[in-house]
């Protein structure tokens, strides 16, 4: 699936210091990551305070911890399989994930699944603030105010250092965290931890399971935006499957771990916090085991901001370039990223809602969004194109590509459409909705599965109206353009 013929091999160049690359495609020579550090970045991606929360919505609506492991389980392997898989496309690419996403929707018709997934962007650090806030003041007493502001500014250096550095902090902060997380998940197992499981009021209903489930497989799914955005570093010759196990494991182990541990908070602690569950369990193991852990699951969302910030970062700048065509600096990628920051901490500081709540919502909203794009992005790449694009016609409104991609744009349309009758929205202020279907379901939430599977169908359907044998041309005029591109470098 390379796109650069391999008859040469440039020497790498070393990084800079604030990387330099944003929504543009990177040069072989540039191919500077290590295969070894996605397993490491997606484990401590989800091995931080916003996946202990999510182990609270099952027993909240009265499902008991056996039941609620299940659905962790299962939920997490449904929607990391489709990260990983959209992982894999970052060495074969070379680029941002939604710039690869073109192909499918046009070069302005990207704009779609890109507003799409700058409300996840938002979503996740609006209430990664409210969960910091409100978890580090029940924790240790500090001002919610002050934290919001210090976590918003953290995340917004990493995002601006970059690529490179969001890597070695995440690395940093796993090594540091795993060891204590493990002592005091072994402490909760053997009893020291205090609590108990004998809750007599949880139970199993579809309902309850079913939103554990969503909620679990929504997690990981909200990464396939832009998981390939810390992969196209990678070698070209780097082996498809290598990366899916790699990003497999990091990004679903590390989640089932805390979604557990979440349950068991909530239903043998009785807690309705988070880092303060952790912080109770931990202290009852040993003096300030739990202090420690909860203030290092605090810095791993603040990282996880940082990553989302940069994601977005990449979203605003190929929206702004689908439209105008731009050539960004490092000028536009600060300033986009602190725009950015204003808007989620304004969000954050308006919200009202607790912070399972918050989460629970952010999560619904953004399966139901991202599901007909995450299908229409896979079925083109591994079973349309089978991942060969013409990369420089990406960057052009009068590409093979074309401006509006209407097969995309239609199989997006169609899924999204099809969810509505099925969806069960939480409570968004004042605001909620439940669907005919769901309604007679007795409150069982497939909307998901409804738009993964129509979105597929119907893809599969338009994609036969795309001539390949066209592509074929502008392929291999593009690979031409991109070894002449190293070449010169």
């Amino acid at each position: 699936m390379s796109h650069v013929p391999n008859d040469q091999t440039p020497a790498l160049t070393a990084p800079p210091l604030i990387e330099t690359r944003s929504i543009d495609w990177v040069p072989e020579n540039e191919r500077h990551g290590k295969l070894w550090h996605q397993a490491p970045l997606w484990f401590l991606g989800n091995f931080q305070y916003f996946s202990i929360p999510i182990g609270f919505i099952g027993p909240s609506l009265g499902l008991s911890f056996g039941w609620t492991v299940l659905a962790s389980i299962l939920g997490i392997a449904v929607g990391t399989v489709f990260m990983a898989f959209h992982a894999s496309q970052g060495p074969t690419m070379g680029l941002p994930q939604l710039i690869q996403s073109r192909a499918q929707f046009g070069y302005r018709g990207v704009i779609v699944p890109l507003l799409a997934t700058l409300f996840t962007y938002m979503a996740f650090n609006v209430a990664d603030t409210v969960l910091l806030s409100e978890g580090l003041s029940g924790s240790f007493g500090w001002n919610p105010t002050v934290i919001a502001v210090l976590a918003t500014l953290a995340g917004v250096v990493l995002a601006i250092f970059g690529h490179d550095w969001l890597h070695k902090a995440f690395r940093i902060l796993l090594y540091v965290s795993l060891p204590i997380m493990t002592i005091l998940t072994i402490g909760v197992i053997t009893g020291a931890a205090g609590g108990s499981l004998s809750g007599g009021e949880y139970g199993f209903t579809w309902p309850a399971f079913m939103a554990q489930f969503a909620a679990c497989a929504a997690y990981n799914i909200t990464y396939a935006p832009y998981v390939s955005d810390y992969s196209r570093y990678l070698p070209t010759t780097t082996r498809a499957r290598s990366v899916i196990a790699a990003v497999f494991f990091g990004a679903s182990s590390s989640a089932i771990w805390l979604i557990i541990l979440g349950a068991w908070l909530s239903i043998a602690l009785g807690a309705t916090d988070g880092l303060v569950g952790l912080q109770t369990a931990g202290n009852s193991v040993f003096a300030r085991l739990g202090d420690a852990a909860a203030l290092l699951s605090a810095l791993a969302l603040t990282a996880t901001m940082g990553m989302n910030a940069y994601g977005g970062m990449l979203t605003v700048l190929t929206t702004i370039d689908s439209i105008r065509p731009i050539k960004p600096r490092t000028t536009a990628r600060v300033v986009t990223i602190l725009a950015l920051a204003v808007a989620w901490y304004a969000i954050a500081a308006s919200i009202n809602s607790g912070a399972v709540a918050t989460v629970f919502s952010a999560l619904t909203l953004m399966l139901y969004i991202l599901v007909p794009w995450t299908a229409t992005n896979l079925v083109d790449f591994f079973l349309v194109r089978k991942g060969h694009y013409a990369i420089t016609d990406l960057f052009t409104p009068k590409g093979i590509y074309g401006a509006w991609g209407w097969q995309g744009l239609t199989a997006f349309a169609i899924g999204l459409l099809t969810e509505i009758p099925f969806m069960l929205l939480p409570a968004v202020g004042n605001w909620s909705y439940v669907g005919p279907v769901a309604t007679a379901l007795g409150g069982v939430d497939i909307a998901w599965f409804v738009g993964l599977l129509t979105t597929s169908v119907a893809y599969l359907l338009l994609s036969r109206t795309i001539d390949r044998g066209a592509e074929e041309a502008h392929l291999r005029e593009s690979n031409e353009k991109l070894s002449k591109t190293i070449t010169t470098d």
